[in-house]
């Protein structure tokens, strides 16, 4: 079973060129903030309690499962970050600009592109073809140079 260190090294293996890395640090909390979005604006007939209770709110929450089999810290830092996200989607549903779908998708997109540029400047492919846990394993790796910066153990 993979540790959070062992996840985080091989994530990092294909993410050693700093335009690659200044990338990643824009499209990756983009295409989460984005994917949130997306799964928000889907219709909640059923789930009608709450604005915060969506399919964007229950993705991050089974995300959130996953951090906590992993870490600890990162567990808690995805609750403060996904919830500014999820609450940040909310908002921006509300502020009607243009339909939250609408404008989550141009933003999936244009980060997607981003990443691949990112690689194709690398030159290495990216993470998640070998292993679809690489997806979370993006968000994660962000993290825990926040985490380093502040000296948290993770």
């Amino acid at each position: 079973m993979r540790t959070i260190h062992d996840w985080l090294s091989a994530y990092g293996v294909s993410h050693q060129n700093a335009t690659n890395k200044t990338i990643h640090w824009i499209c990756v909390p983009t295409i989460m903030f984005s994917l949130i979005g997306l799964l928000t604006a889907i219709p909640s007939y059923y789930l009608p309690l709450s604005p915060y209770l969506n399919w964007g709110s229950i993705f991050f929450i089974a995300t959130l499962f996953f951090y906590l089999h992993l870490s600890i810290p990162i567990f808690i830092g995805f609750i403060f970050v996904g919830g500014a996200m999820v609450w940040g989607n909310i908002l921006l549903n509300d502020a009607k600009i243009m339909p939250l779908w609408q404008l989550s998708l141009i933003l999936f997109v244009v980060a997607w592109i981003g990443q691949f540029i990112g690689h194709k400047i690398e030159g290495e492919k990216p993470s998640f073809f070998d292993d679809l846990q690489f997806l979370l394993i993006g968000p994660a790796w962000l993290m825990s140079f926040v985490f380093q910066k502040f000296g948290i153990k993770y």
